[in-house]
Protein backbone atom coordinates (compact mmCIF):
# COMPACT_ATOMS: atom_id res chain seq x y z
CA UNK A 1 0.00 0.00 0.00
CA UNK A 2 1.01 3.71 -0.63
CA UNK A 3 2.40 5.64 2.05
CA UNK A 4 2.97 9.49 2.22
CA UNK A 5 5.97 11.43 3.49
CA UNK A 6 4.99 14.66 4.17
CA UNK A 7 7.38 17.73 4.57
CA UNK A 8 6.57 20.46 6.66
CA UNK A 9 7.97 23.88 5.79
CA UNK A 10 9.72 25.88 8.74
CA UNK A 11 9.76 29.47 10.07
CA UNK A 12 11.57 31.02 13.27
CA UNK A 13 11.42 27.86 14.40
CA UNK A 14 7.98 26.77 14.01
CA UNK A 15 5.91 24.64 11.44
CA UNK A 16 3.81 27.37 9.49
CA UNK A 17 0.31 26.96 8.90
CA UNK A 18 0.66 26.31 5.51
CA UNK A 19 1.69 22.78 6.18
CA UNK A 20 -1.56 22.09 8.02
CA UNK A 21 -3.32 21.81 4.18
CA UNK A 22 -0.82 19.34 3.03
CA UNK A 23 -1.74 17.59 6.25
CA UNK A 24 -5.77 17.90 5.19
CA UNK A 25 -4.56 16.60 1.20
CA UNK A 26 -3.01 13.55 3.24
CA UNK A 27 -6.18 12.77 5.37
CA UNK A 28 -8.06 13.20 2.40
CA UNK A 29 -6.00 10.41 0.27
CA UNK A 30 -6.43 7.72 2.96
CA UNK A 31 -3.11 6.59 3.20
CA UNK A 32 -1.14 6.36 5.90
CA UNK A 33 1.29 9.52 6.10
CA UNK A 34 4.56 10.59 8.03
CA UNK A 35 5.52 14.34 8.56
CA UNK A 36 9.32 15.13 7.96
CA UNK A 37 9.99 17.83 9.88
CA UNK A 38 13.34 19.75 8.55
CA UNK A 39 15.75 22.20 8.94
CA UNK A 40 17.43 24.21 11.86
CA UNK A 41 15.21 23.42 15.00
CA UNK A 42 13.21 21.19 13.64
CA UNK A 43 13.77 18.89 16.54
CA UNK A 44 12.08 21.56 19.48
CA UNK A 45 9.55 22.21 16.46
CA UNK A 46 8.71 18.56 16.20
CA UNK A 47 5.93 19.00 19.18
CA UNK A 48 3.70 20.58 16.96
CA UNK A 49 3.25 17.75 14.60
CA UNK A 50 2.58 14.90 16.84
CA UNK A 51 -1.26 15.38 17.22
CA UNK A 52 -2.18 15.05 13.75
CA UNK A 53 -2.67 11.82 13.16
CA UNK A 54 0.69 10.98 11.85
CA UNK A 55 2.54 7.40 11.96
CA UNK A 56 5.39 9.00 12.63
CA UNK A 57 7.09 12.61 13.00
CA UNK A 58 10.98 12.29 11.66
CA UNK A 59 13.31 15.24 12.47
CA UNK A 60 16.41 16.11 10.73
CA UNK A 61 17.94 19.10 12.69
CA UNK A 62 21.44 20.48 11.46
CA UNK A 63 22.78 23.44 11.16
CA UNK A 64 23.64 22.79 7.69
CA UNK A 65 19.63 23.24 6.85
CA UNK A 66 19.82 26.90 8.69
CA UNK A 67 18.86 28.52 5.45
CA UNK A 68 16.60 27.26 3.04
CA UNK A 69 18.93 26.53 0.17
CA UNK A 70 17.01 23.61 -2.00
CA UNK A 71 19.98 22.12 -3.03
CA UNK A 72 20.18 21.18 0.57
CA UNK A 73 17.20 20.13 1.53
CA UNK A 74 16.65 17.61 -1.48
CA UNK A 75 18.99 15.24 -1.20
CA UNK A 76 17.95 14.39 2.79
CA UNK A 77 14.40 14.50 1.74
CA UNK A 78 14.57 12.08 -1.45
CA UNK A 79 16.80 9.70 0.90
CA UNK A 80 14.35 10.01 3.67
CA UNK A 81 11.45 8.80 1.18
CA UNK A 82 13.27 5.96 -0.55
CA UNK A 83 15.13 4.22 2.89
CA UNK A 84 11.41 4.53 5.00
CA UNK A 85 9.43 2.87 2.37
CA UNK A 86 7.18 5.97 1.22
CA UNK A 87 6.12 6.75 -2.38
CA UNK A 88 4.33 10.23 -2.16
CA UNK A 89 6.18 13.48 -1.28
CA UNK A 90 3.90 15.64 0.16
CA UNK A 91 4.14 19.78 0.41
CA UNK A 92 2.50 23.07 0.32
CA UNK A 93 2.68 25.20 -2.68
CA UNK A 94 4.35 27.65 -1.26
CA UNK A 95 7.85 29.43 -2.23
CA UNK A 96 9.41 26.33 -0.15
CA UNK A 97 7.46 23.83 -1.78
CA UNK A 98 7.85 25.09 -5.65
CA UNK A 99 11.60 25.52 -4.91
CA UNK A 100 12.08 22.23 -3.29
CA UNK A 101 9.79 19.41 -4.52
CA UNK A 102 10.70 19.62 -8.31
CA UNK A 103 14.58 19.04 -7.25
CA UNK A 104 13.41 16.30 -4.85
CA UNK A 105 11.45 14.33 -8.00
CA UNK A 106 14.72 14.91 -10.28
CA UNK A 107 16.46 12.76 -7.58
CA UNK A 108 13.16 10.02 -7.07
CA UNK A 109 12.66 10.45 -10.73
CA UNK A 110 9.72 10.77 -9.92
CA UNK A 111 6.26 12.12 -11.32
CA UNK A 112 5.46 15.84 -10.14
CA UNK A 113 1.76 16.74 -10.18
CA UNK A 114 2.05 20.59 -9.07
CA UNK A 115 -0.22 23.33 -7.44
CA UNK A 116 -3.32 20.61 -7.19
CA UNK A 117 -6.67 21.82 -6.11
CA UNK A 118 -8.50 18.24 -5.22
CA UNK A 119 -7.09 14.61 -5.07
CA UNK A 120 -9.47 11.91 -6.00
CA UNK A 121 -9.18 8.05 -5.19
CA UNK A 122 -9.84 5.49 -8.86
CA UNK A 123 -9.09 2.12 -8.66
CA UNK A 124 -6.39 2.34 -5.98
CA UNK A 125 -4.60 5.10 -7.60
CA UNK A 126 -4.98 8.52 -6.44
CA UNK A 127 -6.12 11.17 -9.52
CA UNK A 128 -5.08 15.02 -9.17
CA UNK A 129 -6.78 17.90 -9.94
CA UNK A 130 -5.13 21.39 -11.03
CA UNK A 131 -5.67 25.10 -12.47
CA UNK A 132 -4.72 25.76 -16.22
CA UNK A 133 -4.59 28.81 -17.91
CA UNK A 134 -5.13 31.38 -14.72
CA UNK A 135 -7.75 29.24 -13.31
CA UNK A 136 -10.08 29.04 -16.12
CA UNK A 137 -9.92 25.17 -16.50
CA UNK A 138 -8.73 22.24 -14.80
CA UNK A 139 -6.41 19.33 -15.73
CA UNK A 140 -6.81 15.82 -14.20
CA UNK A 141 -3.71 14.17 -13.92
CA UNK A 142 -2.74 10.58 -13.05
CA UNK A 143 1.26 9.79 -12.25
CA UNK A 144 2.43 6.31 -13.30
CA UNK A 145 6.16 6.36 -11.74
CA UNK A 146 6.99 4.81 -8.61
CA UNK A 147 7.69 7.26 -6.95
CA UNK A 148 5.02 10.49 -6.91
CA UNK A 149 6.04 14.41 -6.13
CA UNK A 150 2.75 16.32 -5.18
CA UNK A 151 2.45 20.45 -3.95
CA UNK A 152 -1.09 21.07 -2.26
CA UNK A 153 -2.39 25.07 -3.17
CA UNK A 154 -2.93 26.11 0.50
CA UNK A 155 -5.56 27.93 -0.60
CA UNK A 156 -8.11 24.83 -2.02
CA UNK A 157 -7.25 22.98 1.14
CA UNK A 158 -8.54 23.71 4.85
CA UNK A 159 -5.74 23.79 7.58
CA UNK A 160 -6.40 20.76 9.07
CA UNK A 161 -6.61 20.68 12.88
CA UNK A 162 -5.01 18.45 15.44
CA UNK A 163 -6.62 14.82 15.58
CA UNK A 164 -5.81 13.99 18.65
CA UNK A 165 -3.42 10.76 19.74
CA UNK A 166 0.09 11.48 19.87
CA UNK A 167 2.53 10.62 16.87
CA UNK A 168 6.34 9.04 17.69
CA UNK A 169 9.08 11.57 16.60
CA UNK A 170 12.25 9.74 15.37
CA UNK A 171 15.84 11.41 14.08
CA UNK A 172 16.36 10.76 10.22
CA UNK A 173 19.65 10.90 9.00
CA UNK A 174 21.44 13.77 6.85
CA UNK A 175 22.01 12.71 3.58
CA UNK A 176 25.63 13.26 2.34
CA UNK A 177 26.30 17.02 0.40
CA UNK A 178 25.02 17.21 -3.05
CA UNK A 179 28.02 18.89 -5.32
CA UNK A 180 25.07 21.38 -6.31
CA UNK A 181 24.87 22.46 -3.05
CA UNK A 182 28.79 24.12 -3.18
CA UNK A 183 27.66 25.90 -6.49
CA UNK A 184 24.66 27.89 -4.57
CA UNK A 185 25.29 30.82 -2.07
CA UNK A 186 23.50 31.92 0.14
CA UNK A 187 24.09 35.46 0.54
CA UNK A 188 20.78 37.23 1.90
CA UNK A 189 16.96 36.72 3.01
CA UNK A 190 15.24 39.87 2.19
CA UNK A 191 11.92 39.69 4.60
CA UNK A 192 9.80 42.22 5.55
CA UNK A 193 8.73 42.57 8.81
CA UNK A 194 5.23 43.07 9.48
CA UNK A 195 3.00 43.11 12.58
CA UNK A 196 0.20 42.37 10.20
CA UNK A 197 -0.68 38.57 9.10
CA UNK A 198 1.51 36.55 6.28
CA UNK A 199 -0.80 36.77 3.21
CA UNK A 200 -1.05 33.38 2.78
CA UNK A 201 -2.52 32.55 6.01
CA UNK A 202 -4.54 35.31 7.18
CA UNK A 203 -8.21 35.06 7.60
CA UNK A 204 -8.76 38.59 5.89
CA UNK A 205 -6.95 40.46 3.20
CA UNK A 206 -7.73 44.32 2.35
CA UNK A 207 -6.07 44.31 -1.09
CA UNK A 208 -5.52 47.25 -3.52
CA UNK A 209 -4.93 48.16 -7.09
CA UNK A 210 -3.23 50.66 -8.93
CA UNK A 211 -6.08 53.48 -9.48
CA UNK A 212 -5.14 54.22 -5.27
CA UNK A 213 -1.46 55.56 -6.61
CA UNK A 214 0.68 57.08 -3.79
CA UNK A 215 -2.22 56.94 -1.57
CA UNK A 216 -1.82 52.77 -1.09
CA UNK A 217 -1.27 53.15 2.26
CA UNK A 218 -3.06 56.16 3.33
CA UNK A 219 -6.10 54.33 2.41
CA UNK A 220 -6.03 50.97 3.02
CA UNK A 221 -3.74 50.79 6.47
CA UNK A 222 -6.53 51.75 8.45
CA UNK A 223 -8.79 49.49 7.16
CA UNK A 224 -6.76 46.77 7.54
CA UNK A 225 -6.05 47.79 11.03
CA UNK A 226 -9.29 48.08 12.19
CA UNK A 227 -10.04 44.45 10.29
CA UNK A 228 -6.59 42.66 11.98
CA UNK A 229 -6.57 42.04 7.90
CA UNK A 230 -3.26 41.63 5.79
CA UNK A 231 -2.44 43.81 2.89
CA UNK A 232 -2.63 42.66 -0.59
CA UNK A 233 -1.85 44.39 -4.02
CA UNK A 234 -2.79 43.58 -7.53
CA UNK A 235 0.98 43.26 -10.22
CA UNK A 236 -0.39 46.91 -11.29
CA UNK A 237 0.01 48.81 -8.16
CA UNK A 238 3.35 46.68 -7.43
CA UNK A 239 4.89 46.87 -10.63
CA UNK A 240 3.79 51.04 -10.59
CA UNK A 241 6.09 51.24 -7.44
CA UNK A 242 2.76 52.04 -5.02
CA UNK A 243 3.13 48.45 -3.08
CA UNK A 244 5.98 46.40 -1.87
CA UNK A 245 6.25 43.09 -4.58
CA UNK A 246 5.62 40.45 -1.64
CA UNK A 247 2.18 41.60 -1.30
CA UNK A 248 1.13 40.95 -4.72
CA UNK A 249 -1.44 38.45 -5.24
CA UNK A 250 -1.99 36.52 -7.91
CA UNK A 251 -1.17 34.14 -10.98
CA UNK A 252 2.61 35.32 -10.47
CA UNK A 253 2.23 36.45 -6.99
CA UNK A 254 0.26 34.75 -3.80
CA UNK A 255 -2.62 32.88 -4.13
CA UNK A 256 -5.08 33.22 -1.02
CA UNK A 257 -8.43 32.10 0.11
CA UNK A 258 -9.32 34.41 3.19
CA UNK A 259 -12.24 33.93 4.58
CA UNK A 260 -12.99 37.57 3.44
CA UNK A 261 -11.24 39.61 0.96
CA UNK A 262 -11.55 43.04 -0.02
CA UNK A 263 -10.45 44.68 -3.30
CA UNK A 264 -10.29 47.79 -3.48
CA UNK A 265 -9.97 49.96 -6.79
CA UNK A 266 -8.99 46.63 -8.27
CA UNK A 267 -10.28 45.89 -11.92
CA UNK A 268 -10.35 42.65 -11.79
CA UNK A 269 -7.97 41.17 -14.60
CA UNK A 270 -7.36 37.28 -15.11
CA UNK A 271 -4.16 37.25 -13.56
CA UNK A 272 -5.24 38.56 -10.50
CA UNK A 273 -8.63 36.51 -10.23
CA UNK A 274 -6.54 33.45 -10.37
CA UNK A 275 -4.95 34.07 -7.72
CA UNK A 276 -8.11 35.25 -4.95
CA UNK A 277 -11.28 34.03 -6.28
CA UNK A 278 -11.05 31.04 -4.03
CA UNK A 279 -11.51 33.92 -1.08
CA UNK A 280 -15.03 32.69 0.67
CA UNK A 281 -16.20 36.19 0.88
CA UNK A 282 -15.21 38.66 -2.36
CA UNK A 283 -16.09 42.55 -1.56
CA UNK A 284 -15.52 44.81 -4.41
CA UNK A 285 -15.01 48.98 -4.28
CA UNK A 286 -14.71 50.71 -7.83
CA UNK A 287 -15.50 53.24 -9.48
CA UNK A 288 -16.32 51.29 -13.01
CA UNK A 289 -19.45 49.54 -12.53
CA UNK A 290 -18.24 46.87 -15.56
CA UNK A 291 -15.07 45.75 -13.72
CA UNK A 292 -14.65 42.21 -13.97
CA UNK A 293 -13.58 42.21 -10.42
CA UNK A 294 -17.66 42.53 -9.59
CA UNK A 295 -18.35 39.19 -11.49
CA UNK A 296 -16.63 37.24 -8.86
CA UNK A 297 -18.15 39.41 -6.01
CA UNK A 298 -20.37 38.42 -3.50
CA UNK A 299 -20.84 42.37 -2.38
CA UNK A 300 -20.03 45.00 -4.50
CA UNK A 301 -19.82 49.12 -4.47
CA UNK A 302 -19.30 51.44 -7.10
CA UNK A 303 -17.92 54.04 -5.79
CA UNK A 304 -15.17 56.29 -5.25
CA UNK A 305 -12.74 54.79 -3.59
CA UNK A 306 -11.36 57.96 -1.66
CA UNK A 307 -14.44 58.87 -0.78
CA UNK A 308 -15.72 55.10 0.69
CA UNK A 309 -13.52 53.80 2.19
CA UNK A 310 -12.68 56.50 4.67
CA UNK A 311 -16.30 56.27 5.34
CA UNK A 312 -16.22 52.57 5.67
CA UNK A 313 -13.32 53.24 7.98
CA UNK A 314 -15.35 55.69 10.18
CA UNK A 315 -18.27 53.45 10.94
CA UNK A 316 -16.16 50.41 11.45
CA UNK A 317 -14.46 52.93 14.22
CA UNK A 318 -17.92 53.29 15.80
CA UNK A 319 -18.58 49.66 16.16
CA UNK A 320 -14.91 48.71 17.64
Amino acid sequence: MSSILLVAELHDGHVRRSTHSSITFARQTGLPFSILVIGHGAQSAAAEMVAYGATKVVTVDDAYLGHVVAERFAPTIAEIAKGGGFDIVVMTASSFGKDVAPRVAAKLGAGYASDISSVSVEGGSLGYKRPVFAGNAFANAKLTTPFQVVTVRQSEFAPAEPSGGSSSVEPGTLAAKDPAADRVEFVALGEAKSERPDLGEAKVIVSGGRALKEKFAEVLDPLAGLLGAAVGASRAACDAGYAPPELQVGQTGRVVAPKLYVAIGISGAIQHLAGMKGSKTIVAINKDADAPIFQVADYGLVADLFVAVPELVNELKKHA
